[in-house]
């Protein structure tokens, strides 16, 4: 840890655990819209959309303290890459559960459970770490599954490609899928940019 002499701002912590904890409803209102009966998935995406703009508000409050801060607690542009790649996140997240209801969609394909699955445990994940930004410490367990975390959504993205090209669907309803499928693997993706700032954040601080 590189030692200073002049203080730092430290209510970033608090900014980064709190855009950190509404990704993690929003990865349990996804969850929560996969057992849902079509007809509650409306009130769904209405809360998941208030998440998103409760995210919103997280990555402007960080952007705001950046811009008014002279010492910040690490690199400008690493705070600013952290704030709005956690927003990615909620937005992926808002996105698929859009989508789900604009195209009403009757049942999801195998294997959307999985990914879903693996979203949420990333969301846990970096819920746990962004409060450990503070010290720096024991982060590094994090990064390393977050990554497994992915390249386990990658592996179930391409097999549910293969399943909605297998001639089960009609082509319409292929493209439908394959917009939610691709999105939330967008949001497997966001996770591991999440976790790749914060390991380049604790090398340049350690």
């Amino acid at each position: 840890m590189r030692f200073r002499l002049t203080p730092r701002e430290t209510s970033f912590y608090e900014l980064f655990a709190t855009a950190a904890d509404n990704v993690l409803s929003g990865s349990k209102l996804l969850m929560e819209l996969l057992g849902a009966d079509p007809a509650t998935r409306v009130e769904i995406a209405d809360r998941m959309r208030a998440a998103e703009h409760a995210g919103d508000d997280a990555t402007h409050a960080i952007f705001h303290q950046l811009n008014s801060s002279f010492i910040t607690p690490f690199d400008r542009e690493d705070i600013y890459r952290l704030a709005a790649r956690l927003d990615d996140i909620m937005d992926f997240m808002e996105e698929a559960v859009d989508l789900v209801v604009l195209y009403e969609i009757d049942e999801l394909p195998k294997g959307v459970d999985q990914q879903i699955e693996v979203l949420g445990r990333a969301a846990e994940l970096t819920a746990e770490a962004m409060p450990r930004l503070r010290t720096m410490r024991d982060l590094n367990e994090y990064w390393i599954e977050v990554n497994r975390l992915e390249n386990q959504a990658d592996q179930i993205h391409r097999r549910l490609l293969a399943h909605l090209f297998n001639g089960t669907y009609e082509a319409i309803e292929v493209m439908k899928l394959k917009q939610i499928v691709d999105v939330l693997e967008e949001a497997a993706d966001a996770f591991e940019a999440v976790a790749n700032t914060v390991e380049t954040i604790v090398v340049k601080e350690s």
